[in-house]
């Protein structure tokens, strides 16, 4: 069969550039190797209120699993910094509903789905794609004038078009997750913990929905001494408080890159969510990023069809518009990285007594000049931070 554009992967990113791309009349059709769209899940399922509607996005009320005010987080020793106000509000998804929800917002637009549908090739053919499939019905293939790489971490899209798509181990972060019933916490916010002994160079989260909680961690594997699950068992034990009565209902895992490289285009190729490797360097969020990568590679797309070209050159103005909203903010947050991933954990119970809520959500927005200032009678932390924040 032939296709005007073929989108492989049906996550946030894939079903957003869909939709995108059959509201403005153009022929798509959607690859997903599983058999379930939205299972499983990839992530704690936290997004930002704010974020979601600056980029006017709607969420379905049935996939919204919590309304939070906020994140409270706690340092090694529990200290306890709550974020909450303007900014900070957000929602924890039920992403098997969500994912759904923006397939079916696709199809009504035009799309047309295939699940259970795994690419096996693409071979660039007379300035289109040929890309092969395998599903139920056997093996076929798909011939597109313009392929999305929406298919994730290590994107086979990507290395097939000869993009670099592959980071170094020490750009990923182990990371394991319960679903768990019956967490006795505030169900009002997110619950984030940082400490070497509780994740090193990452941190703890629990994540509360409609009836369970999404419970797991995150770690980079060069400080760390064990397993990412020893982790979380070991910091479910040493919370009784909270987790006395819970018993996990899910598990998931996986691992998740914190560094961007450049070439989210090619031939005849684009690449949006995780296969571009978009997610926040800080705390590994990618949702929103991944769906606002979408809407940029559709609008490109959108005019680069109607001029039948789809060079590199032509599509590479899609990672132009990226980098132009989020390039200084990323790097501000890559460097951000790099002293969070030098602190001890005597230096986050310092952090915890100096800051407030809306220090570390400006920290979180990279802006980082006003925090030089918050440690000017705080030596042991100052040089350091002069070392790999200052501009």
């Amino acid at each position: 069969m032939e296709v005007e554009c073929l989108v492989i992967g049906a996550g946030p990113a894939g079903s957003m550039a869909a939709k995108e791309l059959a509201s403005k009349g153009i022929e798509t059709i959607v690859i997903e190797k599983r058999q379930e769209i939205g299972a499983p899940k990839r992530c704690a399922e936290g997004v930002s209120k704010h974020s979601l509607e600056k980029l006017g996005i709607k969420v379905h009320e049935l996939g919204i699993a919590r309304t939070i005010k906020g994140a409270v987080l706690y340092s090694p020793s529990g200290k306890k910094v709550v974020m909450e106000g303007q900014g900070m509000e957000g929602y924890v998804l039920e992403r098997k509903v969500f994912e759904k929800y923006l397939a079916s917002e696709a199809i009504k637009e035009g799309a047309r789905y295939m699940v259970k549908t795994q690419a096996t090739d693409m071979v660039r053919e007379n300035g289109r794609w040929r890309v092969s499939i395998k599903n139920l019905d056997g093996e076929d293939e798909i011939i597109a004038n313009l392929v999305i790489g929406a298919d994730g971490v290590e994107s086979k899209v990507g290395r097939w078009a000869g993009l670099k798509t592959l980071n170094r181990l020490t750009d990923y972060h182990s990371g394991i997750q319960f679903e768990m019933a019956g967490v006795n916490a505030d169900e009002n916010y997110i619950h984030l913990f940082f400490g070497n002994e509780v994740a090193p160079l990452g941190y703890a989260w629990i994540f509360p929905k409609a009836f369970s909680a999404n419970v797991g961690l995150g770690i980079l594997e060069k400080g760390a001494k064990m397993r990412a699950y020893d982790y979380l068992k070991k910091f479910i034990e040493e919370h009784e408080d909270i987790f006395k009565n819970a018993s996990p209902i899910e598990i998931n895992s996986g691992g998740v890159p914190v560094a961007h490289f450049t070439g989210m285009a090619a031939d005849g190729v684009m690449l949006v969510g995780d296969a571009a490797q978009l997610v926040n360097p800080i705390h590994g969020g990618g949702i929103v990023r991944a769906m606002h990568s979408s809407i940029m590679a559709a609008e490109v797309a959108e005019q680069a069809l109607k001029e039948k070209n789809l060079s590199k050159e032509r599509l590479m103005e899609y990672e132009n518009m990226w980098n132009e909203e989020y390039e200084e903010k990323t790097n501000k947050l890559l460097k951000l990285r790099s002293f969070l991933e030098k602190l001890e954990d005597k230096d986050f119970e310092l952090l915890a007594d100096i800051l407030e809520g809306e220090d570390i959500f400006q920290l979180t927005q990279a802006k980082l000049s006003f925090f030089l200032k918050k440690l000017i009678k705080r030596p042991s932390l100052l040089g350091l931070a002069t070392k790999y924040l200052r501009d």
